[in-house]
C-alpha cells in the first residue's frame, strides 16, 4: 500500500480526498499547515508521494517542495492549486514538482496521475540501483546475472532480456507485439512469434515451481503476458 502525505487546509476537500484515496488503496496522512507537514517529514515517516496545496495559513506548498528537493529527496510531488495561471504552474514545476492538478479536483484523474507517478518512481529507483527485484527473483544488471531465491539462474541471452523486460514492467500486461519489439537485437534479426512462445516456456521452466501452473509469468488471454511479483 502506497503511503501519501496530503498538505491541505480545506476540510471539505480533505474529507473527499481521504475517502477516494483510501478507497483506491492508498494510505493517507494529512497535514493542515506547513509546520505540520515539516513535522511529518522530519518525524521518521516515509512517504511514497506528496500532495501539496499551494496556499496554506503559514506558507506555501512550494516551500515544502523546495525543502524536500534541497535534501536530495526525489519523492514524487503533485501540487493541488486553485490557480491554473501559467506563472503558478511554472513556479510549482521549477521548485521540483512532478505534476499539478487544478481545483476542483477530479478524483478519478488524480488517482490516475498518482499511479502513473508511482510507477515512474519505482522504475527510476530500479534503474538507478542497477538491480531489478520482484518476489524471489533478482537481476543484477551491472553483472548481467539473474537469481532465484539467491541461487544463480542459467539463462540464455534472450531469456535474460525477456526476464529483465518483465521485471521492468512488473504488474503490467505486455502484448506479444510489444515483447517482440523489445527483443529486437539491433543486428537485423528478431524473435518471431513461435520463438517467443519457446522462450516463455523455457523461462517458466527455470523460474516456476510448476511451469504448467505459473505463479510469476502469467498468460493474459487475448492480450499477452503479465509478471506478478507478489507470487
Amino acid at each position: 500500500m502506497s503511503r501519501l502525505l496530503l498538505l491541505e487546509d480545506d476540510m471539505s476537500l480533505i474529507d473527499g480526498l481521504r475517502y477516494s484515496l483510501e478507497r483506491n488503496g492508498f494510505e493517507l496522512e494529512v497535514a493542515r499547515t506547513v509546520r505540520e507537514a515539516r513535522s511529518c517529514l522530519k518525524g521518521g515517516h516515509s512517504f511514497d508521494l506528496l500532495l501539496l496545496d499551494v496556499t496554506l495559513p503559514d506558507g506555501t506548498g512550494f516551500m515544502i517542495c523546495e525543502e524536500v528537493r534541497s535534501a536530495g529527496d526525489t519523492t514524487p510531488i503533485i501540487f493541488l492549486t486553485a490557480s491554473d495561471e501559467e506563472t503558478s504552474i511554472i513556479r510549482g514545476l521549477d521548485s521540483g514538482g512532478d505534476d499539478y492538478i487544478t481545483k476542483p479536483v477530479r478524483l478519478g484523474e488524480l488517482c490516475s496521475r498518482i499511479r502513473a507517478l508511482l510507477r515512474r518512481s519505482t522504475m527510476r529507483k530500479k534503474v538507478e540501483s542497477g538491480v531489478l527485484r520482484s518476489g524471489t527473483v533478482t537481476v543484477d544488471q551491472l553483472a548481467g546475472r539473474a537469481y532465484l531465491e539467491g541461487k544463480p539462474l542459467e539463462l540464455t541471452g534472450a531469456e535474460y532480456r525477456l526476464l529483465c523486460l518483465f521485471l521492468r514492467h512488473d504488474g503490467q500486461v505486455l502484448t506479444r507485439n510489444a515483447i517482440l519489439d523489445a527483443l529486437w537485437d539491433g543486428n537485423g534479426s528478431y524473435v518471431d512469434d513461435n520463438t517467443l512462445s519457446v522462450y516463455i516456456r523455457r523461462l517458466r521452466e527455470k523460474i516456476e515451481r510448476d511451469p504448467s501452473r505459473p505463479e510469476y509469468l502469467m498468460t493474459v488471454r487475448g492480450m499477452g503476458y503479465r509478471w506478478e511479483g507478489e507470487a
